[in-house]
């Protein structure tokens, strides 16, 4: 039914549009992905402000109509993260997260577990931004984000015929580790690889583990061609290129 509701929502994306108005891609904590439009959000006495950026956590009133964009009523700051938005890294790092949500989760169904995981990320990112921009959060931002849209990958023993040991190779198609014997298809997969994986989804994110360049390569590919295969998803780069 039409009317106003209101939910706490993080912005992923913020488009001009018309003269005046501004369009918001948004990810709530109640409502999951929703499109909304501001009316009159770029006019310079605009009760909005500079809230509708993208990084800024929001309770907000959304009008819902009839239409497939609701309408921003009301809006007021839970967290700016205004150390981000002073820190390069940390904005590219906000910016690929924000794109891997609108990637994952584009549904209008809540999914709090990503809610709460984005939100923390960005809290990290502001916090200390040097660290959370780091390859090692970065990749395990994505990889608990993955395991919260529904991609798994199987890690404890090979996802093609179960055996536990020598696992050697990572397959998208099987959706996960594979042994030596049943490595073909798959690509490389090193013990530093394997372990930062287990280690990224064990540890809170404020706790992710590092590794060499070419192990974070590995996993990256890994939760690439995991969605890539099973969700039809292709996403950036989780890092700046080099």
């Amino acid at each position: 039914m039409p009317g106003n509701f209101k939910t706490e929502a993080v912005v992923l994306r913020s488009i001009r549009y018309g003269e005046a108005d501004r369009i918001v891609h948004l990810y709530s904590a109640t409502r999951g992905r929703i499109g909304a439009i501001a009316k009159g959000s770029r006019r310079p006495k605009s009760r909005f402000g500079g809230r509708l950026e993208p990084f800024f956590r929001l309770d907000l009133v959304l009008y819902e109509g009839r239409g497939d964009l609701f309408t921003v009523t009301g809006a007021s700051t839970v967290e700016g993260h205004g150390a981000l938005r002073s820190n390069g890294a940390a904005l590219g790092s906000a910016g690929r997260a924000c794109d891997a949500v609108l990637r994952l989760l584009d549904s209008g169904e809540p999914n709090r577990a990503a809610y709460n995981l984005l939100c923390s990320y960005l809290g990290l990112l502001d916090a200390d931004p040097e660290a959370a921009s780091a390859p090692g959060a970065a990749l395990a931002f994505r990889l608990k984000l993955a395991l919260a849209a529904g991609f798994s990958p199987e890690l404890a023993s090979c996802a093609s015929c179960g055996e536990a040991d020598h696992l050697a190779a990572f397959s998208g198609s099987a959706g996960g580790v594979v042994c030596a014997s049943c490595e073909g298809g798959g690509f490389p997969f090193s013990e530093e690889a394997h372990r930062f994986m287990v280690d990224a989804l064990a540890r809170p994110l404020s706790e992710a583990p590092s590794a060499s360049e070419r192990s974070l390569r590995q996993a990256e590919r890994a939760i690439g061609e995991t969605v890539e295969h099973h969700g039809h998803i292709r996403l950036r780069p989780a890092t700046a290129p080099a």
